[in-house]
């Protein structure tokens, strides 16, 4: 069982910020490809959907971010899912606002919910990172993260959230770098990024 996971904080005072967009995707995956209603089960909202001919499970961890680890550890075991079969959306602040990049491993750049699923499971799943950019100072990034997308980015968050829906089968199919790449042109083509080329890190 492949497991798609999104970060964020539960409670709708959390929902529109920008630690929460991992739980953004997760709600248009779900919507679009017609999921089973979300139900409480790993220390978490899950739900079932099918993906291109793939049976998904989609988690959204419900005990704050820092502890995000004891859900996807309880999914993982439970359906016996290896590390490269677990695919954790997040908030990335070292990446500008709009884009998008996938990595399998590496370090946790400072992210509690990175850091507690290394914790729990190891470190060699998949991420998809989501760029928030960076207030400029690290003094101010717990409030950054906490805060609400501003009403002039929302538009290149619900395109972004959208697009990675939309390109989700590549990366269910372990296509990583086509995923990428599309979601990276789709949102040129809509205005957002530069001209630099998308490649796998």
């Amino acid at each position: 069982m492949q497991i798609l996971v999104g970060l964020g904080n539960p409670g709708a005072r959390y929902a529109g910020n920008r630690h929460n967009i991992g739980f953004m995707v997760l709600d248009e995956i779900a919507r679009r490809y017609r999921a089973a209603p979300w139900r409480r089960r790993f220390q978490g909202e899950a739900a079932e959907a099918v993906i291109g001919e793939e049976r998904v499970l989609l988690l959204k961890p419900q005990t704050f971010m820092n502890e995000s680890g004891r859900a996807v550890g309880e999914a993982a075991r439970f359906y016996k899912s290896e590390l490269s079969e677990v695919t954790v959306f997040h908030d990335e602040l070292d990446l500008a606002d709009a884009k998008m990049r996938v990595k399998t491993g590496g370090g946790n750049a400072g992210h509690n919910g990175l850091r507690s699923i290394s914790a729990h499971l190891g470190n060699d799943y998949r991420r998809v990172r989501l760029g928030i950019g960076h207030p400029g100072d690290k003094n101010l990034v717990h409030p950054y993260v906490l805060s609400d997308f501003f009403k002039e980015e929302r538009a290149w968050v619900e395109d972004l959230v959208n697009l990675c829906a939309e390109f989700v089968p590549l990366l269910v199919r372990g296509e990583a770098s086509s995923f990428q790449n599309k979601v990276h042109l789709a949102m040129q083509a809509k205005g957002w990024g530069d001209e630099k080329a998308a490649n796998s890190e």
